[in-house]
């Protein structure tokens, strides 16, 4: 390895200006050698002989073996977004590519979303709007039975990179918070400050449950009839992370009776065909897949990959790594 890494892009060149704001593309031209204006979005358009550093987007090519063949001096890939499963494959593990990704700083958007929402739906704003687009009169602070966030109780699903990052933000609020991974200990919620609960319990318990899984194929489906039944009355199901986690049908049907409600910025398809039910439910708010990193927030995710250059180029270790053994678990 150089002092100075030959580098790539290697994405849908749409990308690039946003990843890549002149602070950001300053950082990275100080570490290492990188042409701006060439984009990898088919390997085979581009030289790839002397490069040691592809830092990769969405709609990276797949890292395949003819690709690696091409490339005998990549020793890595730092991915500017979250998920890498696109575009590494086997080879690249063959080789002892080292992997990084962005997950860990698109998590926050997601979780600042996430936590608005949670704020929202526990004052039932979304309802409230539309109430008072219709009536014209004030809310009355002193009417009984009024939802309130004082002491609500919310359950996460999941103890994601995104789950960690709510919890935290959840803090400095008068929350009840509970959480449920078939992958933390008690020791672990513990140190998260939540409860941990099995997710039946949670569900019965929790006034907002927000999803924040992994879409993997053992979590397809993972809020389905039975488990839907068991969210209180007057709950609010947020999910921000991937709408097959939640059986669409199924949803559809108990948000039709009014008795729960839903703020989805996910759903199964997306989008959802034109008609369809939760199009214009009163009790659903439906966002198009905004929570995670948008405009000035994919800088960050450029700014991520460059610090794992600067620290490749410094021989230090990664800081945010993909191992091969973790990467079933990832989305």
């Amino acid at each position: 390895m150089t002092q100075r890494p030959r580098a790539l892009f290697a994405m849908a060149s749409r990308y690039v200006p946003g990843l890549f704001p002149a602070p950001v593309l300053e950082r990275l031209h100080a570490v290492a050698d990188l042409d701006p204006d060439v984009v990898a979005e088919n390997f085979g358009e581009v030289e790839l002989a002397d490069v040691e550093v592809l830092i990769t987007g969405w709609r990276c090519p797949p890292i395949t073996a003819d690709v690696l063949e091409r490339a005998p001096r990549l020793r890595a890939a730092f991915h500017a977004a979250g998920g890498v499963k696109a575009h590494v494959t086997e080879a690249c593990w063959e080789r002892g590519l080292r992997i990084t990704s962005a997950a860990d700083a698109n998590a926050l958007p997601v979780a600042e979303f996430s936590l608005a929402a949670i704020l929202f739906a526990g004052k039932d704003a979304f309802r409230e709007r539309e109430s008072y687009r219709s009536h014209r009169t004030p809310g009355d602070p002193a009417s009984g039975g009024e939802p309130g966030n004082y002491g609500a109780r919310v359950g996460v699903i999941g103890a994601s990179r995104t789950g960690r990052r709510l919890i935290e933000l959840l803090r400095p609020f008068d929350f009840r918070v509970s959480v449920t991974d078939p992958f933390l200990d008690q020791e672990g919620a513990a140190r998260l400050g939540v409860e941990l609960l099995e997710l039946p319990e949670l569900l019965a318990a929790s006034d907002i449950v927000t999803v924040q899984a992994p879409d993997l194929p053992e979590t397809r489906n993972l809020l389905d009839t039975a488990e839907l039944a068991l969210l209180r009355d007057g709950a609010t199901l947020v999910n921000t992370a991937r709408g097959a986690l939640v059986n669409t049908a199924a949803l559809t049907r108990e948000l039709a009776t009014g008795r729960i409600k839903a703020v989805l910025d996910v759903t199964e398809p997306e989008v959802l065909p034109p008609g369809h039910p939760l199009w214009t439910l009163p009790n659903v708010f439906l966002t198009p897949h905004l929570a995670g990193s948008r405009g000035n927030e994919l800088a960050r995710l450029g700014a991520s990959a460059v610090r794992e250059l600067e620290l490749f180029a410094a021989g230090k270790p990664a800081a945010y790594p993909v191992h091969r053994a973790a990467l079933a678990r990832l989305a």
